[in-house]
């Protein structure tokens, strides 16, 4: 009986799964650098808050703050 599998060689699942946690962290930064430069227009809590929950729910924190969050936040005319 011979086993043809290249340890060596990922699956497919391995690529889609890597594809999907480069995706999520570089939605995740990009939440936490539009967060960064909102900060100033949020309260203390309210950074706090969006920041604590990018990182501890990364897909679904990003995809908040950027869909929702970020248009709640008043924009300042004089900045």
């Amino acid at each position: 009986m011979s086993d043809d599998h290249n340890p060596l060689i990922p699956a497919g699942y391995d690529l889609v799964w890597s594809i999907v946690v480069v995706l999520v962290i570089i939605l995740t930064i990009v939440a936490l650098a539009t967060l960064a430069l909102s900060a100033r227009r949020l309260t203390a809590t309210q950074a706090l808050v969006w920041t604590v929950v990018v990182l501890l729910v990364p897909l679904i924190g990003s995809v908040a703050w950027l869909t929702v969050g970020r248009r709640a936040v008043p924009v300042d005319p004089t900045t």
